[in-house]
């Protein structure tokens, strides 16, 4: 599953902020480091797909030996690079030809509108 850290902010400024209700510390959730076959084989669905559901993506995180969630949220973040990838490549494209283009939003405009980039599932 998910593995948290423990307490986090026990040194800080402020006062300790309960993580959900649980406890008297805010908990953080430790980043997930994938092993390169991992990357290799999740790149790989990527190309074929860039939507991984239903079981596909229980069949894939098994083989991974991931959990689900650390699947689904892979391809979260890797649509929006994705994304940003093929805004860069269009604006470089654009600029060639000595096209202005309009002001475009930036990454973090297109995360927050990303429909499905919640991190942390429990």
């Amino acid at each position: 599953g998910l593995e948290l850290s423990h307490c986090v902010g026990a040194n800080s400024l402020g006062p300790a902020v309960p993580w959900r209700s649980g406890g008297p510390c805010k908990m953080k959730r430790v980043r997930t480091v994938f092993k390169p076959e991992q990357l290799e084989r999740l790149e790989q669905e990527f190309l074929k797909q860039q939507y991984m559901v239903g079981t596909e993506r229980v069949d894939l995180a098994a083989t991974l030996h991931l959990t689900e969630t650390q699947v689904k949220v892979w391809f979260q973040n890797r649509r929006i690079k994705w994304r940003k990838q093929s805004m860069e490549q269009k604006a470089a494209k654009l600029s060639q030809f000595g096209v202005i283009q309009p002001a475009t939003a930036d990454s973090t405009d297109i995360k927050d509108r990303e429909e499905d980039t919640v991190d942390v599932e429990l």
